[in-house]
């Protein structure tokens, strides 16, 4: 898909899904360091999992230094209804130490220093930077994206990575911010992995995926 067409479709996606209070993220968090240790959790879990362990593992765990002084044993049990828990519980305990004896208890605005922390990889490092910071060198690649993506066209492989160059070429720098939102947004409620609402989505035109089904080509 060429810039054009990336763009009209940014176009729609933003109006059928406008973004509210400016808020783009679907984690809640007060601050960047619940939004690191939230966002190392989340992955290969939902937001809504990681949500219902957030009050309690902050309840006990508020500041980096208190995570810091922690065990993972004694982390597991606050969040054993997320997937990987035990490794998670690890991560974010290691994550805390560094975070406290390399960088002064405050989370870093760089995307080398972030994937620096176990369990941090561009992702990660993205969605930190980008909705605890609004500084956006990137754009968060999550199974909805990757999937949203390869159906429009967007992109011709499954590497995150590869996904992501292909992505910030497509789009104006200023539009970075809003594409990771958008994309999951509609990934969720329209573009689904099983029986995605073609009738129902306003880009289908534009759909590389739509295209190929009604040529029968899928």
């Amino acid at each position: 898909m060429n810039r054009e067409a990336a763009c009209e479709v940014y176009r729609r996606l933003l109006a059928q899904y406008p973004v509210v209070d400016d808020r783009r993220h679907f984690i809640d968090f007060d601050n960047p360091y619940e939004a690191l240790i939230l966002t190392i959790l989340s992955a290969q879990t939902t937001d809504r999992a990681v949500n219902a362990v957030r009050d309690t593992l902050f309840s006990r765990y508020p500041t980096p230094e208190a995570l810091a002084r922690a065990e993972p044993e004694e982390v597991e049990p606050l969040i054993r209804t997320i997937g990987f828990h035990h490794t998670k519980a690890r991560y974010i305990v290691e994550t805390a130490r560094v975070l406290v004896s390399d960088f002064g208890g405050e989370v870093p605005r760089t995307m080398e220093e972030l994937r620096s922390f176990p369990g941090v990889g561009r992702k990660t490092a993205n969605i930190v930077l980008s909705h605890a910071f609004d500084i956006n060198v990137g754009i968060a690649v999550d199974t909805h994206v990757r999937r949203v993506s390869e159906r429009l066209g967007f992109t011709d492989s499954t590497n995150p990575d590869i996904i992501e160059r292909d992505l910030l070429a497509l789009f104006p720098e200023e539009a970075w911010r809003d594409v990771n939102y958008l994309l999951i947004r509609h990934g969720r409620a329209i573009c689904t992995a099983q029986n995605p609402k073609h009738e129902r989505c306003i880009v289908a035109d534009l759909c590389r995926y739509y295209r190929e089904l009604q040529a029968g080509e899928k």
